[in-house]
């Protein structure tokens, strides 16, 4: 039976849960209740905790001259070679202002440096980690390219020019068949397929969009774009494409490729090996939906979808192999910004993720969360 199946079963059958509730009996699942906010504004399920790791316009370190951007956006954690690990974030700032940053974690979870790995760009939304531990920024602007980061702040960051010029949102790497696919933040934009000419060296390759061969859903066919500089025409125009209301988020995992559109609040997935694209969780299917504010996508070690809301009930919500959809936490009194940015650390015990404008609804007050706690058991 496919997840999708299984949401619509759970939740006809008393099953899946929303706001702390179960479908049909007003009750949540053992242990997934969310308790009330904690003093950072969080709600979490019992066992959980919480810390405020950065702020928008402040130092992270204290005495550092370094000071978190604002408009915290997409991120990614990478282990590093000590036992710790770094989660960089995107600054979703215009007019060249925007860029990424990152804060360096010792292996007891403590931040011993923050740093930026890349200035000077625009619009930088979400993005995508590697296989091969590099950062990849998105920029949402229509002339918006890719970047290539180094986590450590070490290498100078490279654009990539060849995986398209367009209003990207986010990119998700398939190592076993080397191709990256990329989602576009268009009401009318395209799901892309990128495989490199030498992977995975990113400086070259074939570009491709996506064409669902018949209605909405169902086999793909992929069209090649000749020009992906876009120098003449828009991507999207270049050729007959299947168009998705506002692509966001976009995560590999075991074959599959998941994918968001928050124009219509569905999940996606692509499976590689049949080149078959479905709708995984789609709001309208409830009279009550789980998740709204279709935005940010991650996935557990266990397969476990993570989505983060862009407005909705300001959650992060779990799909989980089962079928269920639950929220993990919410944030109070947040309702001006939006959740960005969901990662968990290497060994997935804290989850990261940014409010992009916080309380105020200002990008200069960002804030970007860790939570702790028994993620596995929910």
């Amino acid at each position: 039976m496919k997840r999708r199946d299984l949401i619509r079963l759970l939740f006809y059958g008393g099953g899946a849960l929303w706001s702390g509730g179960a479908a049909g009996t007003g009750k949540a699942a053992p242990g997934r209740r969310l308790l009330p906010a904690d003093a950072n504004g969080v709600r979490l399920p019992e066992g959980f905790s919480s810390r405020i790791v950065a702020e928008s316009s402040v130092s992270p370190l204290g005495g550092c001259d370094y000071v978190w951007h604002a408009a915290p956006d997409g991120g990614a954690c990478f282990a590093d070679a000590e036992g710790g690990w770094i989660y960089v974030s995107n600054s979703e700032l215009a007019e060249n202002d925007g860029g990424a940053g990152a804060l360096r974690f010792d292996a007891d979870g403590r931040i011993i440096d923050a740093y930026s790995i890349l200035q000077g760009t625009s619009q930088n939304c979400s993005g995508g980690a590697t296989p091969w531990g590099s950062w990849l920024s998105c920029e949402e602007t229509d002339t918006g390219r890719v970047w290539e980061c180094d986590p450590l702040g070490v290498d100078a960051a490279r654009v990539w020019p060849a995986m398209g010029v367009f209003k990207h949102e986010a990119v998700a790497v398939d190592p076993l068949n080397r191709k990256l696919y990329l989602t576009e933040d268009q009401p009318d934009g395209c799901l892309y397929r990128f495989t490199p000419f030498n992977y995975p060296d990113l400086s070259a390759g074939k570009l491709e969009v996506a064409r669902i061969i018949k209605g909405t859903a169902g086999p793909v066919q992929w069209l090649e774009i000749g020009d992906p500089r876009a120098t003449k025409k828009a991507t999207r125009f270049q050729a007959k494409a299947t168009r998705f209301k506002g692509g966001e988020g976009i995560v590999y995992y075991n074959g599959k490729v998941y994918f968001t559109t928050k124009g219509d609040n569905r999940v996606w997935v692509f499976d590689i090996a049949s080149q078959v694209v479905s709708v995984l969780y789609d709001d309208s299917d409830f009279l009550k939906p789980v998740l709204t504010g279709v935005d940010n996508i991650t996935v557990s070690a266990d397969g476990t979808l993570y989505v983060a809301e862009d407005g909705g009930n300001m959650q992060v919500v779990a799909i989980a192999n089962s079928g269920e959809v639950y929220p993990v936490l919410q944030l109070i009194g947040h309702d001006k910004s939006e959740i960005a940015g969901v990662a968990f650390s290497p060994d997935g015990s804290r989850m990261y993720f940014s409010s992009q404008r916080g309380r105020s609804g200002d990008v200069l007050d960002g804030l970007t969360f860790e939570v702790q706690g028994p993620f596995r058991l929910l």
